[in-house]
């Protein structure tokens, strides 16, 4: 992972930085000592609990690295930063598929925090590239597997 800057809202940063405790005080402590009981079967040339501790604290260790220098190099967006004029970062965004009707409101939020599940996209997906920097009422064209989508600008909001 390069140094690149992660953009992050308040929520994110909170989420990440509980995630990064959790990990060191928490997870750490589980695998050593999953790592030590394993010991305690004898011979680890052939130990599978063995094998897996060590492989679930390499995962736990590798991680505590990426958070730590995904929080070094956050930029936090803060509300007041939010614009309800204009479609950015921290945005909650209405918009309308013009060709079913349909209606969907999405937060627009960095890559580190996306998640299409709790309908938080990134400002680098598709539909956050397509309406980052656009008015209420613009209509944009999203380009996706499936051909192009017109999603018509309904409502922004912090």
């Amino acid at each position: 992972m390069s140094d690149k800057e992660i953009i992050l809202t308040q929520d994110g940063l909170k989420k990440l930085e509980e995630e990064l405790e959790n990990l060191k005080s928490v997870k750490r402590r589980e695998v050593a000592e999953r790592i030590k009981v394993a010991i305690g079967y004898g011979d680890i040339s052939e130990n599978s609990e063995y094998e897996d501790a060590k492989n679930e604290q390499a995962f736990i260790e590798g991680r505590i690295i990426t958070l730590e220098k995904m929080l070094r190099n956050a930029r936090i967006i803060n509300n007041d930063e939010i614009d309800i004029d204009t479609v950015s970062i921290g945005s909650i965004v209405t918009v309308e598929d013009l060709e079913f009707g349909d209606t969907m409101e999405y937060t627009i939020v960095g890559t580190a925090e996306s998640d299409p599940l709790q309908n938080k996209i990134s400002n680098e997906s598709p539909v956050g590239k397509a309406i980052l920097g656009k008015k209420k009422g613009t209509v944009v064209d999203v380009s996706v597997p499936a051909g192009i989508i017109q999603y018509k600008i309904v409502d922004i909001k912090k």
